[in-house]
């Protein structure tokens, strides 16, 4: 049987050329980055060109590239690191219901635990929302359940000129949008390697020199101490290749991938009665499609799709096993 695997907002599998690339710190250049001895040296070289590449692909400085165990981890260093070390300047914090479970979990504990007070918006709102008290917003740039892609840009100017740090969780945009942060106007940003054809189990924190943050990981002070930890040379080198690759064949891979989301969209709503589309058409990624068919329990449509298979989602994988709507589209 030929299996068809639809699920790439999930997790992607490893691109040859970035295994390629990150096999011999397996096995040969296994040093510890952080050693004084060549191999250890070796390491700190190949997390260096690695740091590099990617400041060069996000147009910034190696500084401000901060590596850490994943999407998640990233997405809470910025939102609790930033509003602990500024909660002197304020303790007002904006975000949208359609976030990211590990950016909403994150602003919630704040705001049951920490006394930080949260207003939840849609993004056109974002102008009168902002507070004498607002310290931080952050809004995804593209989300990762129904694709829909925000105007960042706009917002982010919005956040300089109130002097407001913005921060957005880019991981589903990495293959198909600008990650360019200065002309996106961001002063923070989480990609993950899992959505890149990149390893699982890397992520990073774009953080602008200007910003404030605490650490939420403490140890031996190693990513600039934000972030302490082993460095993960392997996964650091694979992230680094997956995200040049991504970000050299994105043209051709959207031009690619909107013929076939067209194609299925297409065939989905004209051939199943009451079928409708969920997000926008227009202003979505090219490898997302996300659909409501009337009288169908989902779990058991996924089930079926397995055994035929192809393999599909009904909602974010970070909330497997929960039968609950999906927060993203009941926002």
């Amino acid at each position: 049987m030929n299996h068809i695997y639809m699920d790439y907002a999930s997790t992607s599998y490893v691109d040859p050329k970035v295994l390629e690339s990150m096999l011999p710190y397996f096995t040969e250049e296994f040093g510890n980055a952080d050693s004084m001895h060549e191999m250890g040296r070796n390491a700190k070289q190949a997390v260096d060109r690695a740091r590099k590449k990617i400041a060069e692909i996000l147009n910034c400085r190696t500084e401000e590239i901060i590596f850490c165990g994943s999407g998640t981890e990233a997405n809470n260093l910025a939102i609790l690191g930033t509003a602990r070390a500024n909660k002197d300047k304020g303790a007002h914090i904006i975000t949208s219901e359609s976030e990211h479970s590990s950016i909403l979990k994150a602003i919630k504990y704040l705001e049951k635990h920490e006394g930080f007070e949260v207003s939840y918006i849609n993004p056109e709102d974002l102008e009168k929302t902002i507070r004498e008290d607002t310290i931080l917003v952050s809004i995804i740039y593209a989300n990762n359940e129904i694709g829909s892609i925000q105007d960042i840009q706009k917002m982010g100017e919005i956040c300089r000129k109130k002097g407001i740090y913005f921060h957005t969780d880019a991981c589903q945009a990495g293959t198909s949008l600008s990650l360019d942060t200065q002309a996106l106007n961001l002063d923070m940003m989480t990609l993950n390697a899992s959505k890149l054809y990149g390893p699982k189990g890397v992520g990073i924190l774009y953080k602008k020199k200007t910003v404030e943050i605490q650490p939420i990981i403490f140890g031996g002070g190693q990513e600039m101490g934000l972030r302490s930890g082993t460095v993960n040379t392997a996964l650091i080198v694979g992230m680094a290749k997956a995200l040049e690759l991504a970000q050299t064949n994105k043209e051709s891979e959207n031009k690619r991938l909107s013929f076939l989301q067209d194609k299925l969209i297409n065939g989905i709503l004209n051939s199943i009665p009451g079928s409708e589309l969920n997000g926008s058409r227009e202003s979505r990624l090219p490898n997302n499609i996300n659909v409501y068919i009337p009288k169908i329990d989902n779990k058991e449509l996924v089930l079926h799709l397995d055994e035929a298979g192809i393999y599909a989602s009904t909602g974010s994988a970070c909330s497997s096993g929960k039968t609950t709507p999906s927060h993203i589209l009941k926002a």
